[in-house]
């Protein structure tokens, strides 16, 4: 009995204290808890249900992106009413890429309440948006959509939403440029082959050219970070023709 009783304090200690964290980071209290402790439980626990489904934030993931791009594009259509279909989706892709909510997981410090097996250490930086949308599920499923839309005004678009500032913000350099390309019936290509340096980590080198003439290079820890590099460095180096294509 007393074993049983240890363990159960235990577990509401911790979800005490996890509540207290959660409230301050919602700044309003949660009515079922479950969403957010599911919110913030990554795969390597294990966990599963009573029917054997998996318990971790991959589905309210993607509860949360579909919450999260319904609201951002209701106030683009309702801000931007001159914005064109193409205009609008790529405001919408600004808003809610990867690099943006990325940045909205840190400021909020959600990595502190992921229950995991992993280090936070070894996380790729894809967890801090990964879980805020996860947080979004779970307000959805715990508040309802109204509730979810205000607190997404309050913690992304009116801190984080300026149109003209966005207007002029690149996703992915890569996309642009082939995007560019394109429109300009200019051939390119990515030579990316595998670093043999003496790093610790395995580099991936890649040569950019456009019109068969080498314009960029760049290396990095992974082919799509080094091709998103040498596009970059080709952005700059074309930015008075290729800004216009922002």
């Amino acid at each position: 009995m007393r074993n049983i009783r240890n363990i159960l304090n235990s577990r509401s200690k911790r979800n005490g204290n996890f509540f207290v964290q959660l409230t301050k980071v919602l700044e309003f209290k949660p009515k079922h808890l479950k969403f957010y402790k599911t919110a913030f439980t990554h795969r390597s626990m294990n966990l599963k249900d009573s029917k054997g489904n998996a318990i971790n934030y991959e589905r309210l993931e993607f509860l949360g992106d579909a919450t999260l791009s319904a609201v951002i594009a209701s106030h683009l259509y309702l801000e931007v009413p001159s914005g064109d279909e193409g205009y609008l989706t790529k405001m919408r892709s600004k808003i809610v890429s990867r690099e943006h909510l990325n940045e909205l997981g840190k400021d909020l410090n959600l990595i502190d309440l992921v229950e995991s097996k992993i280090p936070p250490g070894q996380f790729g930086d894809n967890i801090h948006g990964n879980i805020f949308e996860a947080l979004i599920g779970a307000i959805f499923l715990d508040k309802g959509y109204k509730f979810c839309e205000k607190f997404i005004y309050k913690r992304v678009i009116i801190p984080y939403v300026d149109i003209e500032t966005l207007e002029g913000k690149v996703i992915s350099y890569k996309s642009l440029l082939i995007e560019w390309c394109q429109k300009e019936k200019k051939t390119f290509g990515y030579n990316v082959y595998e670093d043999t340096g003496n790093d610790d980590v395995r580099h991936f080198s890649v040569k950019l050219s456009i019109d068969k003439k080498i314009v960029a290079k760049a290396r990095a820890t992974s082919k799509k970070k080094a091709e998103e590099k040498a596009s970059k460095r080709a952005f700059f180096a074309f930015q008075s023709k290729m800004s216009k294509m922002l």
